[in-house]
């Protein structure tokens, strides 16, 4: 199921893109989605600010009163949000600027059939690859979408996990064990008792009850524990990554 969010200060703008989308659903019956509607880019980002709303897709119309689509999309950007974009409008004054914002598409009205879906194809082909490679987590001031091999280490704190990342820090409200159900699917990550989850790939070095890591931190984990980890790590070296070349 995909949350495809529109953004148009008209009504029958908005019910012109539904029911494209709805055509396009008849034409790939694998494709499910639920529809959001907002009448203004004001309306749109304070729901992102405030609700953590992370659409998979997004819809935006750029003339519109208040705030314009490439202002919104560029704060929906800041803020960390890397979902497909497709601009509807109707002009192409604005095109250049849509690629600063990474839009998917740039499409001029009146809309048709074969562009519309030419489109929503694009976007899909995005969807599918992002979704393969990357994890989606709520952050301080906002939703933050992670490369699986940016992330160095995880830290327990309670039910804070501290994630550090090739580019900084980032603390997230969740417990160990729901994390480590995220990112288990990853090879690369090994567990290391109950406060750390590793990159593997980021290993430098072990020596006794120390690891080092290449972003230059060094973890201490009780003898017993390292012990348990040195397995899974070589097992992981040796049966993945030596296969792997």
């Amino acid at each position: 199921m995909y949350l495809i969010a529109l953004c148009d200060d008209e009504e029958r703008e908005l019910d012109r893109i539904e029911n494209f989308l709805a055509s396009y659903q008849d034409k790939k019956q694998e494709v499910k989605y639920k529809t959001d509607r907002f009448f203004s880019a004001e309306a749109l980002l304070r729901r992102v600010r405030d609700e953590g709303y992370m659409p998979d897709i997004l819809l935006l119309d750029i003339f519109m009163s208040g705030k314009n689509g490439i202002e919104a999309a560029e704060e929906v950007r800041r803020l960390g949000l890397d979902m497909p974009i497709v601009f509807l409008t109707t002009s192409k004054e604005y095109a250049l600027s849509a690629y600063g914002v990474d839009a998917v598409q740039y499409l001029v009205k009146p809309l048709d059939d074969k562009r519309f879906f030419h489109a929503m194809d694009s976007v899909m082909r995005q969807i599918d690859k992002s979704r393969n490679n990357q994890i989606v987590v709520k952050v301080a001031g906002g939703i933050r979408q992670i490369q699986p091999n940016d992330i160095v280490y995880c830290e327990s704190q309670k039910n804070y996990q501290m994630l550090c990342l090739t580019d900084g820090e980032y603390k997230v409200r969740m417990t160990a064990g729901n994390l480590w159900e995220i990112l288990e699917e990853f090879c690369r990550f090994g567990r290391c008792g109950r406060s750390y989850i590793l990159n593997m790939d980021h290993i430098v070095s072990m020596e006794r009850e120390k690891i080092m890591m290449d972003n230059g931190h060094t973890i201490y984990i009780p003898r017993n524990k390292a012990a348990e980890f040195k397995k899974v790590y070589f097992a992981y070296y040796f049966d993945f990554r030596e296969g792997k070349g």
